[in-house]
């Protein structure tokens, strides 16, 4: 009897906050739906958003994406949605306790990773429960990317 092969999950990512590893030590990461206009879709799909300066928060017993950048979607004229509004983010009931519970007691933040389409074509987030890095420990990690970035280098001219 032959077994079923898993599908494969393809993720289309359509912005990413690159500089997020960077800034924070990640804790958990979360996927969370996106209360999304017409519009802000299309213009998702083109590819043109920005979430570097954005950050979750919790108002009012939900979370909330706040600061994220989805540039207006030319053809709609006048039936546009705001670039920079805020967006609800769709998560259970236990995973919303869970983070609001990390980000009043524990002094954690909600950073978004990414955005892209699932599989079925859903625009979703990655979101991130993290600890800001002091200083010291972003040295750290860029003597660590330099330190493999040569090592790499090194083995590459020897073989």
């Amino acid at each position: 009897m032959a077994t079923k092969a898993k599908p494969t999950t393809v993720k289309k990512v359509v912005a990413e906050n690159r500089k997020a590893r960077f800034n924070y030590e990640i804790v958990d990461t979360y996927e969370a739906g996106l209360v999304l206009t017409g519009t802000e879709v299309k213009s998702l799909r083109d590819g043109k958003a920005n979430i570097a300066e954005s950050y979750a928060s919790d108002e009012g017993g939900e979370i909330w994406l706040i600061n994220s950048y989805l540039p207006e979607y030319l053809q709609a004229n006048r039936f546009n949605h705001e670039t920079r509004r805020r967006r609800k983010l769709l998560l259970s009931k236990r995973e919303m306790h869970r983070l609001q519970n990390a980000v009043n007691r524990e002094g954690m933040t909600l950073v978004p990773l990414k955005i892209y389409f699932n599989d079925r074509g859903r625009a979703k987030l990655e979101l991130a429960l993290a600890k800001g890095k002091k200083l010291h420990d972003k040295r750290e990690t860029a003597k660590e990317r330099d330190w493999n970035r040569q090592k790499s280098r090194l083995l590459k001219e020897r073989g």
